[in-house]
Parts: structure tokens; sequence; C-alpha cells
């Protein structure tokens, strides 16, 4: 049994892991529980930030059982109501215990109940060391950290590309994954299709899982943007061609679609009702053309991920697309409520709306 710390955004995180393991169990709004036959990889999940697997002996006679050496020990308990007095006293009753059979013992500090992914990662707390640990705390199980988020891979990814373009809209590489894993699970070499590819990041993402990314992008400037960051990441399967998402005729087969699609113009206030209105009709065309175009292309079965764009009202809400005509064009609509598979930072104007789709 594996344990799962949800993002920031967790229904988004959880539905990421409904795609890809089996018999996923929300505990509350921080983990979950799943299983999997094979270890999972921190590094290929973009919505969960620490991956845990149950322990068959507590805590203590685990530690005691440690290489010799001083240990860092690290307690997080995700049980709703538990508090960081608690947590403290708990891992100073472990070091207490330890130092009196000899062990050297340094705890690392809580400010909260549970200890953010950051002073994990930055205190060795990721499994790569066995005498350097998190224990976590749900529901009275522990379970052992395997796995931390790698906050600094993902800025390096991002901000290290050669070719980047902020008036385009910066898409989260986090983000990027986690759309491509919402299309569930897909087999070694999937051919992945980016029909709005920009500057390459889900060709990216696709490229380090292992995946064939296909591209295409209506502006010629992006292809090429997209293809020195492809060529700097040293990527080698994959294709990329100027072409409209509306209308082109992508080659080859394809297994799985995910990308972001039109979000609209940027805005820094919320839009007017006539300017909301017009931005409205121009994305549902260029989105909705896409998908006809899609559907007429792939098989029965495939699956496709799209994120749209929502924007936020006076009333503080979002309003997004309608989508009650998408299943007329042949695709099942996998979270038609959408409940809660909105990509946003608090405030910002226009925000992501995720549709998982598949084709019938």
């Amino acid at each position: 049994m594996y344990l799962a710390v949800l993002g920031r955004q967790s229904k988004i995180s959880l539905a990421e892991l409904e795609a890809q393991f089996d018999d996923v169990k929300k505990i509350n709004d921080r983990v979950a529980l799943f299983e999997s036959d094979v270890k999972p990889e921190i590094a290929r999940l973009g919505g969960s930030i620490k991956l845990a697997k149950k322990m068959n002996l507590k805590p203590l006679d685990f530690l005691a059982g440690l290489p010799e050496g001083k240990l860092t020990i690290g307690v997080s308990d995700y049980t709703d109501g538990t508090s960081k007095k608690l947590v403290t006293a708990e891992a100073l009753k472990m070091k207490k215990i330890l130092v009196r059979h000899g062990r050297s013992v340094r705890i690392v500090e809580n400010k909260e109940a549970a200890l953010s992914s950051a002073t994990s990662l930055h205190n060795g707390l990721s499994g790569k060391n066995e005498r350097k640990v998190e224990l976590i705390r749900a529901n009275d199980e522990w379970y052992l950290v395997f796995g931390v988020q790698d906050i600094d891979a993902y800025v390096r990814r991002d901000q290290a590309r050669p070719a980047r373009d902020a008036k385009v809209g910066m898409l989260p590489p986090k983000l990027a994954q986690i759309l491509i894993n919402l299309c569930g699970r897909l087999p070694e070499g999937a051919r992945v299709l980016d029909p709005f590819c920009g500057t390459g990041v889900v060709l990216q993402e696709a490229a380090l899982m292992g995946y064939k990314a296909y591209g295409t992008d209506i502006d010629a400037r992006m292809c090429d943007y997209s293809q020195k960051n492809m060529d700097y990441l040293g990527a080698k399967d994959y294709e990329i061609e100027v072409g409209d998402a509306t209308n082109y005729e992508w080659e080859g087969k394809i297994d799985a679609v995910a990308c972001e699609g039109y979000l609209g113009r940027p805005m820094s206030q919320i839009p007017s009702e006539i300017k909301l209105k017009t931005e409205m009709q121009e994305c549902k065309a260029i989105l909705f053309g896409f998908l006809r175009n899609l559907a007429k292309q792939i098989k029965a079965g495939t699956p496709v991920t799209v994120a749209m764009p929502a924007w936020l009202n006076a009333e503080g809400t979002y309003v997004r697309l309608g989508i009650d005509e998408i299943e007329s064009m042949g695709y099942n609509v996998n979270n038609k409520s959408r409940e809660g598979l909105l990509y946003f930072r608090e405030g910002q104007i226009v925000a992501r709306d995720i549709i998982m789709l598949r084709k019938r």
C-alpha cells in the first residue's frame, strides 16, 4: 500500500492518481492511498509532492535497525486535527529512546504538523540515504517516505530552456506531466500529440517520460522554439510540424492527446461582460474546431486531455466554456461535472479548466 501527499490543488492530484493506479482512496484533502504492482516514481507525477510506503515495523523498531551513524529524522502527521505540538512531542520521544540506546539523532524541526516538501527535500529526506528518513502518520498508520518532489528540477527544466516566450503563456512542467498522466496508463513508447505545442513543454515532459512526442502549432515561430528546446533537452524521438489544429491532418498513429488549448488573450483584470463574451466565442471556435477535426482522425478509445480557459468574474468564481456539445462530436466526457479540475493561482484571471475525454 502506497501513500501520496497531494499537491496544492488536491482534486487534480487525486484525478492523476486515479488515472494511473488502482484502488485509490482519498483519506483527506492532503493524502490518498493507492495500490501499484510496481514501485511508483515521484518524478513522473506532477500532482503528488511526496510518496511513501506502509511500514511493516513500528517506527522505533524500524529506526533502531538503520545502519550505524548519525540519524536525521523527520516526522509528519497528515491526520486531520493533529497539531505541530503533538508531532514535535512524538519526534522528541523517538529521539530520546534512540539516544538512550547509543544513537546520534537529529530531528528536523516542524513548522506545521507535516513537513513541507521543500523542507523534506533540502534535508535529504527523499529516501536516497538510509540514515535520513521521514516517517508519515495518517490515521494511526505509519508510512516511510521514498520520494519527494524535486522542486528545483522543475524550475531548471522550465527556466533553463533556451526558447521561452512569456507572451504566449508559460505552461508549468508539472501541469504538463499531469495532462499526460490524465490520459491513463499509456504503453511504453506511446506517441503523444500536442496540437498547440507552443514552446514544447508537453513535448518535453512526454519525451522525459519515455513517450514519442508529436507536436504541431499554427505559429511557425513556436514550432522553431519547440525544436530548439527539444534539441537542448537531447530528445531524439520527436516530430514538430506547423499546422492549424482546426484543420490539420496529423500523420501516423496517435496513442494519446495532451495539450493546453488556446486560452485567449492574457488578462490583468476581470473582463467586462461584453469582453468576456467575445473571448469565450473566440476560444470556443478554436477549441471546438480542433476537437471536431481530431475526432475524425483518432481511433475509438484514444484519450484526450485538454486544458481550456476559464475566466474569473466579479463574484470570485470562474466562468467556463459549455462542453455539452463535445459529446455530439464523438467523445465521452470523463469528468463532465469538472468538479475541482481547475488549475489556477489565487486571484489569477484566466484559469485552466482540465477536460478529460475519450473517443467513442
